[in-house]
C-alpha cells in the first residue's frame, strides 16, 4: 500500500467517523469538535486530489469561521440541553420517516445516476494547461461564469437582507442606539452643573 492510498483511507476514515459522531453525539460542544475533525479530513482529501485552493477554504472558511461560532455560540448560551432533548423525543417518529424518505430519495438518484456526456468536454474546456489548479479555478470563475458567479453573490447578500428583516424585532423594553438623536443633541443641554452642598446628595 502506497503513501497516498494510506492517506486516503485514513482521512476518508476521519471524514465518517466525525460525520457519526457529530450527529450521535449527546453534548452539542463535542458534536461541534467532531465537525471541525470532518471539515480537516475532508480538506485531507482535497489534498490528496490536488484541490489545494478548495482544501484551504475548507480549513479557513469553515473550521476557521463556521464551526468556531458554532462552538462560541453552543458554549456561551446557557441552554437547558435536557428539556431540549426531552422535546425532541416526541417528534422522533416524524424524524425517523423524513430521514427514510431522504435514504429512500438518494437511493433512487445514485441509481439514475449517469455522467454527463458533455461532462467530459466541460472539464477539457478548462484553461488548465500550464497553470496552477487555483488560477485555473479564478479564470473559471472569474471569466467564463463571471456573470452566475457575480448573480450568486447577489442572491446570498439578498438572503442576508431577508433574514435580518425577518428577524428585526423592535421591543420596548430593549434600548437602542438612535444615531440621528445623538447627531442632533444640543451640547448646551447635554449637561447640567449642579452644586452639591456638603453631606447632601443628589
Amino acid at each position: 500500500m502506497t503513501v497516498m492510498a494510506l492517506a486516503f483511507y485514513l482521512f476518508a476514515i476521519s471524514v465518517v467517523i466525525g460525520g457519526l459522531f457529530t450527529v450521535i453525539s449527546r453534548h452539542p460542544v463535542h458534536s461541534v469538535l467532531w465537525l471541525i475533525l470532518s471539515f480537516i479530513s475532508a480538506a485531507g482529501l482535497f489534498v490528496l486530489l490536488g484541490a489545494e485552493f478548495v482544501a484551504m477554504l475548507l480549513v479557513i472558511v469553515y473550521v476557521g469561521a463556521v464551526a468556531v461560532l458554532f462552538l462560541f455560540v453552543v458554549m456561551m448560551l446557557d441552554v437547558d440541553f435536557a428539556e431540549l432533548k426531552a422535546e425532541m423525543a416526541r417528534y422522533m417518529p416524524l424524524a425517523l420517516l423524513i430521514g427514510l424518505v431522504l435514504l429512500m430519495q438518494l437511493g433512487i438518484a445514485l441509481g439514475a445516476w449517469e455522467v454527463a456526456e458533455t461532462a467530459e468536454a466541460a472539464r477539457q474546456a478548462v484553461p488548465t494547461a500550464g497553470t496552477h489548479n487555483t488560477e485555473a479555478l479564478g479564470l473559471v470563475l472569474y471569466d467564463q461564469y463571471f456573470l452566475l458567479f457575480q448573480l450568486a453573490g447577489l442572491i446570498l447578500l439578498v438572503a442576508m437582507i431577508g433574514a435580518i428583516v425577518l428577524t428585526l424585532r423592535h421591543r420596548e423594553d430593549v434600548k437602542r442606539q438612535n444615531v440621528l438623536h445623538q447627531m442632533w443633541r444640543d451640547p448646551a443641554k447635554a449637561m447640567e452643573l449642579r452644586d452639591v452642598k456638603p453631606g447632601q446628595g443628589l
